[in-house]
């Protein structure tokens, strides 16, 4: 056998041991939906913080500038929740379908990795999260999720594709801005959990689910 056949074999066997270690089932199309939730999402909380007419001004919102009543803050957390479930059961019914397609199983050994990467840094962020929301600093909250949002993709990038840590990435540096410009976080929001969504999912899917 040639030395380059030997080579090409080698590399063959490698590529094939790192994707079996690794899950490879995620979705693009989820992110893309995901994205579109998000946007969604965040038009609901304009209307609410901003009022239905106007130029989206700078503000340094606190609980109190919230229509004057904490069932506008609940409001958005409602919305929040609903976004989150939505972009989760869709990204589960849609990767058991890329799952089904590529043989791989839904649950074994480099799903449970990659969930548990991911849930550390999200229950750590979602437990702070509402810590700032008890103590009334409610100006961070957009910086806080997109910064442990864009952790867990980082962590998560370990056991799936490499791409999702440059979307991480992206994330972090989105949070630090919000957390610069607290008066725009919620822009800052609908472009990491929705512009980035949708342009990542379109790219993961171009990438990958359309050649499979």
């Amino acid at each position: 056998m040639k030395e380059n056949e030997i080579q090409d074999e080698l590399t063959s066997i490698r590529s094939m041991m790192e994707r079996s270690s690794k899950f490879i089932s995620l979705s693009g199309l989820s992110g893309v939906l995901a994205g579109i939730y998000a946007l969604i999402g965040a038009g609901l909380a304009y209307s609410i913080i901003y009022g239905s007419g106007g130029f989206y001004n700078y503000r340094e919102y606190l609980i109190t500038d919230l229509g004057r009543s904490a069932a506008d803050l609940y409001t958005l957390i409602l919305i929040a929740l609903v976004v989150l479930i939505a972009s989760i059961a869709t990204c589960v019914v849609l990767t058991m379908r890329n799952a089904r397609k590529k043989n791989q199983p839904m649950w074994g050994n480099s799903s449970r990795q990659l969930l548990f990467n991911m849930a550390v840094p999200l229950i750590a962020g979602g437990a702070l999260i509402l810590i700032l929301i008890s103590r009334g600093y409610v100006g961070i909250v957009a910086s806080a999720t997109l910064i442990f949002y864009g952790l867990a993709l980082i962590n998560a990038s370990n056991f799936t594709f490499k791409d999702v840590k440059y979307l991480g990435i992206c994330e972090i540096v989105l949070g630090l801005f919000a957390a610069l410009l607290p008066g725009y976080g919620l822009l800052f929001w609908a472009v990491g959990f929705g512009i980035l969504h949708i342009v990542y999912g379109s790219i993961m899917y171009l990438k990958y689910d359309s050649k499979s």
